[in-house]
């Protein structure tokens, strides 16, 4: 494995975390104990949301939210083709198709102009991606949903901190899933959260979570299908003092972008993304540039070979390989987002980059280019 000098990201951890950890293994209660309700209360008051339920990844919470809200076999899931791929493995999950629409060449979301003109009989709900942490038109995509009868999933994985018109994402819709993997906004290891205002669906969630047990919890009585999609209280225990600075991560992630912007603003053959929107707050997952899609696989090598980490992200869901197997896809069929797909770069971005770091990192990266 290369070892970077500057990895991709990594998570920062303080003292706080690693004691609130250690802690909840003093105790013994792994599992199924007072931390996930600890972390869902500081989450819901965080984003607004009246209910919040842990699960063990942000894919587990997109599976049940479809789930919860009862899609089926055959039925169509409206969603963007520029997304990590769980966001259509989940409606997959359910044997439901997933029918992608083209993205804003601007913010990279799902294009809401586009969306009515996918909408057949089939169609139950829109599964909308708040990609890179920048907020999709949330309330242009429920007008459109409620003037066809849709449920809306936000998937929010990436967009903990990300508000649209004065509210949190994922507030927006029937449900909201925000995710926890080492490289977002914080982390619990692996894991995810489930957020919504309605109470009922709550508690849907909370068993199907849970092996289909009922509202009781009742051990071994189970009324449902259900999984086992828990948190374990070592993660939820991490995500609740991860939360506690969450506002300060959140503040140098930002910056470390707008040093990136300072040192890469009209260079030659690179787009640097916005730092902001008119509509709402971005908060910072990743931070990826646009570079000539002839040259940007050469440059990953060479940044590789200089200790810098980089990726493309994120490739377009509908020419992997399966997609293009199960359903036909051929390049083509969404330009917007393959254009997208084929030039952007993720470069190292975490807590701890100095602005040294990124001028050495940029002026890399100019001599290359």
């Amino acid at each position: 494995m290369t070892k970077f000098n500057y990895p991709l990201a990594k998570p920062y951890l303080d003292k706080k975390d690693i004691d609130g950890v250690i802690d909840v293994l003093n105790s013994g209660i792994l599992g199924m104990g007072p931390k996930s309700k600890l972390f869902e209360e500081k989450m819901c008051k965080y984003t607004g949301a009246k209910y919040a339920s842990t699960v063990s990844s942000g894919t587990a919470g997109l599976h049940l939210a479809l789930k919860a809200l009862n899609i089926r076999e055959g039925e169509e899931v409206i969603t963007t083709p520029f997304s990590f791929i769980a966001s259509s493995n989940a409606i997959l999950f359910e044997k439901a198709i997933p029918v992608f629409v083209d993205v804003d060449p601007i913010d990279f979301n799902i294009d809401v102009s586009k969306i009515e003109k996918a909408i057949t009989k089939k169609t139950r709900a829109i599964l909308v991606v708040h990609i890179f942490g920048r907020p999709a038109k949330i309330d242009e995509i429920q007008k459109i949903a409620k003037k066809y009868n849709l449920k809306v999933i936000e998937d929010a994985c990436e967009s903990l901190g990300t508000y649209y018109k004065n509210r949190h994402v994922g507030t927006l819709g029937d449900f909201g899933v925000i995710a926890f993997y080492p490289n977002k906004q914080i982390t619990t290891g692996e894991g995810g959260i489930v957020i919504t205002n309605n109470r009922d669906r709550k508690n849907l969630i909370d068993s199907l979570k849970n092996q289909g047990r009922g509202i009781n919890m009742q051990w071994l009585k189970h009324s449902r299908l259900g999984y086992n999609y828990r948190m374990d209280d070592m993660s939820a225990s991490l995500g609740s003092t991860q939360m506690d600075k969450f506002e300060w991560m959140n503040f140098e992630k930002a910056r470390i972008a707008g040093y990136y912007n300072k040192y890469l603003e009209g260079t030659q053959n690179i787009t640097t993304p916005p730092l902001s929107c008119k509509d709402g707050k971005y908060s910072w997952f990743v931070y990826v540039i646009q570079v000539p899609k002839n040259i940007r696989n050469n440059l990953i090598v060479e940044l590789s070979e200089r200790g810098i980490h980089s990726k493309p992200y994120l490739p377009s869901i509908h020419l992997q390989p399966f997609m293009k197997k199960k359903f036909g896809y051929k390049k083509g069929d969404f330009p917007i987002c393959e254009k997208i797909s084929a030039k952007t770069l993720a470069l190292p971005f975490y807590i701890g980059l100095k602005e040294k770091d990124i001028v050495e990192i940029t002026n890399t990266l100019k001599s290359l280019l």
